[in-house]
C-alpha cells in the first residue's frame, strides 16, 4: 500500500492543532526543516514540540505562534547561540507565551522510550543534584522502593508524540526507511510515536531498502506518509547528501534578533513561498551545489 503524499497533504491530515510533535530527533542533523515550515504555513497552533536539540527549527515554530509548550533539552540556534524568539517568547509572551519543560538529551531519550516500552515512566539517578526536578513536573523526585534506606531517585514521565516527523535518507512507498548518521534518539522516538511522517531525499524501490533491513529506522506500519522533499533538512545536513550551511544559521542568529527581523524573515523564506522546491530555488542553484556530497551508492 503507497502512503506517498504531498508535504502539504501529510500535515493537513495528521498534524491538527493542539498535537504533541516530534521533531529533530537526531539532534544536529536531519532536522525536518521543510515539515516545520510546512507547519507555520498552514497556521497550526498550540503544538507541543518534543526533541533533544531542535537548532533553530523550534526557534521558527515558536516566533510564528505555532507553540504551546515545548520539552526538551535545548532551544537555540548551535553555531550562533540564542534563540530570539524563544526568549520574546518567555519573557514577553510575544507572539505568544510558550511553557517550557527542560530535560536533558538522556532524560529527553528516556521519556520518550517509556512511552515505547509502554511503561508509565522509567526511573534514573541522572538529573538528581541538578534544578531540573525543581522546574520540570515530568521529572518527578522519589525513593526507589527495592531500597531499604530509602534511596532517591527521579521518575522520568514518558511522553507519547501523536507523531513523529523524520527526515530520512531513503524510503520506500510502504514505508520502509534508511536512516544512517547520527541518529540521537530517533530510535526511542520512533516507538514512542503514534504515527510517523517520514520526509525523505529520495523514494526508491522497496527492493533497495529490504536487501538492507538493518538500516530500516521505523516500523513501517506506524507510518502514516511518505513524502519525498529532497532537501527537506536544510541547512540542517544529510549524511551522504549534504553539508550544514552554516551561513544560513548565522544569516537568520542577525535578522531574528528583532522582532521586525524575524518577521521579515518568515515571510521571505517561508511565508512568501509555497512549498520546499520553491524554497530551494529561493536559495539558488550555486548555494544549494555547493553543499552536495560525493555520494557513493550505499
Amino acid at each position: 500500500m503507497t502512503r506517498c503524499m504531498t508535504l502539504a497533504e501529510a500535515i493537513d491530515r495528521f498534524v491538527p492543532d493542539g498535537s504533541v510533535v516530534a521533531m529533530g530527533t537526531c539532534l544536529e542533523a536531519a532536522i525536518p526543516f521543510a515539515a516545520g515550515h510546512e507547519l507555520i504555513r498552514q497556521g497550526r497552533r498550540d503544538l507541543t514540540l518534543v526533541g533533544p536539540i531542535s537548532d533553530m527549527l523550534f526557534d521558527h515554530l515558536v516566533g510564528a505562534g505555532c507553540v504551546r509548550q515545548i520539552s526538551a533539552a535545548w532551544v537555540g540556534n548551535v553555531s550562533a547561540g540564542l534563540a530570539h524568539c524563544l526568549r520574546r517568547a518567555v519573557e514577553e509572551g510575544v507572539p505568544a507565551p510558550v511553557e517550557i519543560r527542560d530535560h536533558s538529551n538522556f532524560t529527553i531519550g528516556l521519556a520518550l522510550l517509556a512511552a515505547g516500552i509502554g511503561a508509565p515512566f522509567i526511573p534514573t539517578r541522572t538529573s538528581m543534584g541538578s534544578d531540573l526536578p525543581l522546574e520540570n513536573p515530568d521529572l518527578i523526585e522519589s525513593t526507589n522502593p527495592l531500597n531499604e534506606l530509602g534511596e532517591p531517585i527521579v521518575l522520568v514521565r514518558a511522553i507519547q508524540p501523536d507523531v513523529l516527523i523524520v527526515h530520512v535518507q531513503r524510503a520506500d512507498e510502504a514505508g520502509h526507511a534508511h536512516l544512517w548518521g547520527p541518529l540521537g534518539v530517533t530510535r526511542e522516538a520512533v516507538l514512542a510515536a503514534r504515527r510517523i511522517i517520514i520526509t525523505a531525499e529520495e523514494v526508491v524501490p522497496s527492493a533497495t531498502i529490504l536487501r538492507d533491513p538493518n538500516r530500516v529506522i521505523a516500523p513501517a506500519h506506524k507510518v502514516a506518509a511518505v513524502v519525498e522533499v529532497p532537501g527537506g533538512a536544510h541547512p540542517s545536513p544529510v549524511p551522504g547528501y549534504y553539508d550544514r550551511d552554516h551561513a544560513f544559521f548565522e544569516e537568520y542568529h542577525a535578522r531574528s534578533r528583532t522582532l521586525e527581523g524575524f518577521e521579515a524573515w518568515l515571510r521571505e523564506w517561508v511565508l512568501d513561498l509555497p512549498d520546499h522546491a520553491a524554497y530551494l530555488e529561493h536559495l539558488g542553484a550555486a548555494r544549494w551545489q555547493a553543499l552536495q556530497q560525493t555520494r557513493e551508492t550505499v
